[in-house]
């Protein structure tokens, strides 16, 4: 008889175990594919961005600089390499930033505001930026969780068991975090 509540209780904390591994695998998978999700609609927004630049160009003797400076920032995205993902945010953050002074600026073109193109590419740009920001969230949240089930018992010891180790976040960019200055006046 003890021999079987030995085996009971064994078979229980096996159980419990690789439930415990389970769980922080499935984490860690979730926590890459919304990283995926991120890098996915980088690459849309990417492949946006010419289409952009040539309508703009065809429209108005734009600032050459600006135009320039997305083109440069786009091939730079596309050239940090996929594990350096604080670079790969940090040049995306820039290219929001870059791309939003060109949104600005275009205002001064009403031939170009008014054009099909330019309003579709807009959307889709702007649907694009949301999804970036709603992918950044996803991954911001599962690797919450992971985090937390790396910290806590008896997960944690799991987890250093199987070398599981803690992601970082996405951090929002200074910028994003300066406080807007509104004027009415003229």
């Amino acid at each position: 008889m003890t021999w079987i509540i030995v085996i009971v209780i064994l078979a229980v904390l096996v159980a419990i175990y690789v439930a415990l591994y389970n769980g922080l695998v499935q984490l860690r998978v979730h926590a890459q594919e919304s990283w995926s999700q991120i890098d996915v609609q980088l690459q849309r927004r990417n492949d946006l961005i010419p289409n952009l630049v040539s309508t703009v160009k065809g429209y108005s003797k734009y600032e050459a600089s600006t135009l320039e400076k997305v083109t440069q920032l786009r091939t730079a995205l596309n050239n940090v390499p996929d594990n350096d993902r604080a670079k790969k945010m940090a040049v995306s953050n820039e290219l929001s930033g870059t791309l939003r002074t060109l949104f600005a600026v275009a205002e001064n073109y009403p031939d170009l505001k008014a054009s099909t193109e330019y309003q579709n590419l807009m959307e889709e740009l702007s649907n694009t930026e949301n999804k970036i920001a709603y992918s950044r969230q996803l991954y911001n949240s599962t690797v919450a969780a992971l985090n937390a089930r790396i910290q806590t018992f008896p997960s944690n010891i799991v987890a250093k068991l199987h070398h599981f180790t803690a992601m970082d976040y996405l951090a929002v960019p200074k910028e994003a975090k300066a406080v807007p200055k509104v004027s009415f006046d003229n």
